[in-house]
């Protein structure tokens, strides 16, 4: 296994991060006073939003089993966060042992806990950098090391693409990464939104963040699949992805979508 980075930034603890407020809302220890006090404010706006986080991290799980079920062997997971158990490697290597994958995020604390990342991982690599420089991550010789282009991949962009503003232009970024998989690979991606309830109050939290929340409509989340034929059910609400059990209660007003789209061509 490999771990390297783009750079070594110093830890930004002035600002709560996406990263740390998602791990706190799924109960983890890896985060700071100010991400659990921006947490609690965010469930104070958005009362579903525990349940939503972990009927998200529930959609990525059944989504990694469902892709390396269906033959992709390397999985490129940006904006992976801090290390929740079971994570993408320990599901995907259930499914089977020679899953390659290479995490990338833009927080370097996850790089510092890369040795937990990475516990039992085989054949894997984290990378510190940026989902807005698509290009360099796609060139990143420890993304190279773990994964070959020639052959399909599994795109995880599972609750990251929300912190994109327009200006930012998802859609580029994303087509950047589409374009450089072939015939056969898989996105798995996941988003939230708005159109089940008022959530400005929730997103407010976000503005003192180190990233910004954009919330995006079924329409707006739904163009991201451009080249990529959805998979049954297209794209739901996460609890609603081809759930395993019964989904909990409140889960029709969760605010995540969540899809897999396959690549044809």
């Amino acid at each position: 296994m490999t771990r390297k980075s783009f750079h070594r930034d110093e830890i930004d603890t002035s600002r709560p991060h996406p990263a740390r407020i998602y791990d706190y809302l799924l109960g983890g220890k890896n985060n700071y006073e100010l991400d659990r006090e921006a947490g609690e404010r965010l469930a104070g706006a958005a009362p579903e939003v525990r349940i939503g986080v972990r009927a998200n991290r529930a959609f990525l799980r059944r989504a990694v089993r469902y892709v390396v079920g269906s033959g992709v062997r390397q999985i490129l997971d940006i904006g992976t966060g801090l290390p929740t158990s079971p994570n993408v490697h320990e599901t995907a290597l259930e499914v089977a042992p020679d899953v390659r994958i290479a995490y990338v995020d833009n927080d370097p604390i996850v790089n510092t806990y890369a040795d937990a990342l990475l516990s039992g991982a085989g054949e894997t690599s984290v990378v510190l950098g940026d989902l807005r420089e698509p290009g360099a991550l796609l060139q990143h010789p420890d993304v190279r090391r773990v994964i070959d282009f020639d052959q399909p991949v599994a795109l995880l962009l599972v609750a990251v693409v929300h912190f994109l503003a327009d200006a930012d232009e998802p859609g580029r970024i994303i087509a950047t990464l589409r374009d450089a998989l072939p015939a056969g690979s898989f996105l798995v991606l996941s988003h939230a939104t708005g159109d089940f309830a008022d959530r400005s109050e929730a997103q407010a939290v976000y503005d003192n963040a180190s990233a910004r929340l954009n919330l995006r409509s079924r329409a707006g989340v739904e163009g991201f699949f451009e080249g990529f034929e959805l998979i049954e059910p297209g794209l739901a609400q996460v609890p609603f992805w081809r759930p395993e059990t019964p989904p909990p209660a409140g889960s029709g007003e969760i605010g995540f979508y969540g899809g897999v789209g396959r690549r044809t061509r």
